[in-house]
């Protein structure tokens, strides 16, 4: 079965959903004997990440509730949304968006024809807030796997299951049409949907993308409701985030790579320096990024789809240098071991396309005043080093995150071409004025929405198309370009 059919039968028949498995005793003293369902539930969904050839991990976290907490707080009405009157010091089990967990045992199956893999049951415990990462290898390329999910409180106890279908990548020399999704920047109190969450989830679903890429600031450490200064308020904004109803059917049958940016690791433009927010400290981000983001070795790695496209996805915040220090050849975000790492893979490639996706941007233009990324002039010499190695390397592009408006530019001394995906939602976009437009911009919209990219061969010959979207999943800019 082809994997447009494949997930469209899933979807259709419904198997994404949570079911239930009850064990009937006979009919005669059927009423008298069935036990009640576990309080068991797969409320924050899953995860389907660092999706490969050969292999995939399978996140998820074990929840007591079916359904998040409501949310209850009115909002203001300007960008971001804030909540009115949230009380920071109320217990978070009664908190918008709180999805309690509990402690049990998780096995994943995939399976595609008469081919099975099934892991062993795995602990979910507090230690690790109730998640799970279960990881796969010796899976065959470009195949579709259905995904089954099982959970139980104990040993012996009933079992809750839930499904979804993903397919793996193509080997790097075959000839595939490949689409993949992009967005950043997402704030819970910023959702466009009272009882979904994100319109742009449930538009980039309909779309059925092979697979999809969030460029950081999944959550938002330092915005309030709550402000997330210790460790709990952290996790809830993890667990609120993955509880909205369109981010979790969206991740049932896309696979997900997630890099991490400022704000969902510590606090605004933070550096391995950065002092504690409240009693977060950044060692506190690390640990709760490693639980809710799945990953097989460093955060900066390199995949490939085919023979058409490869995608090289940075860190830009476990080895920078203080934003305030003066620039010089040593002051760097990426640090020495990963340029040298990027430089080496790209190298070695001989993928048809290629993107850099960096949670800040690299061409711009940004704002004078900001000194946290490779188009500031605070990094000024990196970033000039790195935009002149890109124009060197034949039909390479970059995606970038973090920006809170959509855009195209091109670098008019080293002509590299930059996506700003923009935000999740319109009530996120801001931080740039609409009428600004520079002359190094091709494109410019203060909205949110997220930006598809597309990789075909019509006639034989490789093209890779960049469009952007709005939340509802019309088209707003499209960008074609031949190999």
């Amino acid at each position: 079965m082809k994997k447009d059919n494949r997930r469209s039968f899933f979807k259709e028949a419904g198997l994404g959903l949570v079911t239930f498995s009850v064990v009937q005793s006979p009919v005669s003293n059927f009423w008298s004997s069935v036990k009640p369902a576990p309080a068991l539930f797969f409320t924050n969904g899953f995860k389907i990440a660092e999706v490969s050839s050969t292999g995939a991990i399978i996140w998820t976290r074990l929840c007591a509730q079916e359904k998040p907490n409501p949310v209850r707080h009115q909002r203001i009405e300007k960008v971001f949304r804030h909540p009115i009157d949230f009380d920071e010091n109320m217990p978070i089990d009664q908190m918008d968006g709180t999805v309690r967990a509990t402690g049990g045992l998780v096995r994943a199956t995939l399976k595609s024809g008469k081919k099975t893999f099934k892991s062993a049951w795995v602990s979910a415990v507090e230690e690790n807030d109730y998640t799970v990462k279960i990881p796969f290898d010796k899976l065959s390329p470009a195949t579709s796997y259905q995904l089954t999910l099982e959970a139980k409180a104990s040993e012996k106890g009933d079992v809750v299951t839930t499904t979804g279908t993903f397919s793996t990548a193509p080997e790097q020399n075959k000839q595939e049409t490949i689409h993949l999704t992009t967005s950043t920047c997402q704030y819970f109190w910023s959702f466009d949907d009272q009882e979904r969450g994100f319109k742009t989830y449930d538009s980039m679903r309909r779309m059925n993308p092979d697979f999809f890429i969030h460029t950081g600031d999944y959550v938002y450490y330092d915005k309030p409701g709550p402000f997330a200064k210790n460790i709990e308020k952290a996790r809830h904004k993890w667990h609120a985030m993955d509880g909205w109803p369109a981010l979790v059917n969206f991740f049932q049958n896309t696979p997900i790579y997630m890099l991490k940016d400022d704000h969902d690791l510590l606090s605004d433009d933070v550096n391995p320096n950065t002092p504690s927010y409240g009693q977060l400290t950044y060692l506190d981000g690390l640990n709760l990024s490693h639980q809710n983001v799945p990953l097989r070795d460093k955060p900066y790695r390199t995949i490939r789809w085919g023979k058409d496209i490869q995608i090289w996805m940075v860190e830009g915040r476990e080895y920078r240098s203080p934003n305030d220090i003066p620039d010089s050849k040593d002051k760097t975000i990426w640090g020495n071991t990963q340029k040298q790492w990027f430089q080496e893979t790209v190298a070695a490639s001989d993928a048809t396309f290629k993107i850099l996706f960096s949670p800040t941007p690299v061409v711009g233009p940004d704002r004078e005043k900001k000194i946290d990324n490779h188009a500031n002039e605070a990094f000024e010499t990196e970033g000039r080093w790195l935009r002149n190695y890109l124009s060197k390397q034949k039909n390479m592009y970059v995606v970038n995150g973090d920006r809170h408006w959509q855009y195209v530019s091109v670098d008019a001394e080293t002509g590299v071409t930059e996506f700003g995906s923009g935000p999740v939602s319109d009530y996120h976009a801001q931080g740039w004025s609409p009428d600004e437009v520079r002359p190094e911009h091709k494109f410019l919209r203060v909205k949110g929405g997220f930006l598809g990219i597309k990789v075909e061969r019509v006639g034989g010959n490789p093209g890779i198309t960049f469009t952007h979207y709005d939340v509802d999943g019309k088209p707003v800019h499209e960008e074609k370009r031949n190999a």
